[in-house]
């Protein structure tokens, strides 16, 4: 055999491997972070259920300037919906507010259309600690196959998540100057 029928049978036993290894991978993911805030669940309930004050805290708010807001549904709470166009980096997608349990709970049905597509679910959670607040930020949903194969070669976890961290460190800082 010649030195290119050992690369392509390697190539391709490395190709073979990769998507056995993704195809074994669990078929949801979750993504969550927390941190506690020095303020009640009341101050901080509102920065979440009204998507006019994601600016103030979202990292994602941040990423393209001229990104394309629309807001439309109920002002606030169940029903709201915001639905954003941006640059590559932002893509378009759309979030609306499925469930509320004031001031302690938030769903959202998050669904991205592009750069990719997909559908999850994130919530929000409240839970007193003495005269704090712990907020829990998590996003969680299916893994189809294409997933799973990107998850192999970039940690969903740890990016994700660190934009989750920026974004509730931004949400206490608001809070903690109302």
């Amino acid at each position: 055999m010649t030195t290119l029928m050992y690369i392509v049978i390697a190539v391709a036993i490395l190709i073979a491997a990769i998507l056995g290894l993704a195809a074994m991978r669990p078929d949801t993911f979750r993504v969550e972070r927390s941190i506690d805030i020095n303020a009640p669940a009341e101050t901080i309930f509102p920065l979440i259920n009204d998507y006019k004050n994601w600016p103030q805290w979202s990292p994602y708010e941040n990423i393209d300037p001229a990104m394309q807001r629309t807001f439309s549904g109920t002002a606030s709470g169940k029903g709201s919906i915001y639905e954003w166009t941006g640059n590559k980096n932002i893509g378009h997608g759309r979030m609306e507010i499925v469930d509320t349990t004031p001031p302690s709970k938030i769903v959202i049905k998050l669904d991205f259309f592009s750069p990719f597509e997909a559908h999850n679910i994130a919530e929000f959670t409240m839970r007193p600690q003495g005269s704090a607040t712990n907020v829990t930020w998590s996003m969680h949903g299916p893994a189809p196959f294409m997933a799973k194969v990107m998850h192999m070669f970039f940690n969903m976890d740890k990016m994700v998540g660190g934009q989750f961290e920026q974004g509730l460190t931004g949400m206490k800082a608001v809070a903690e100057k109302r």
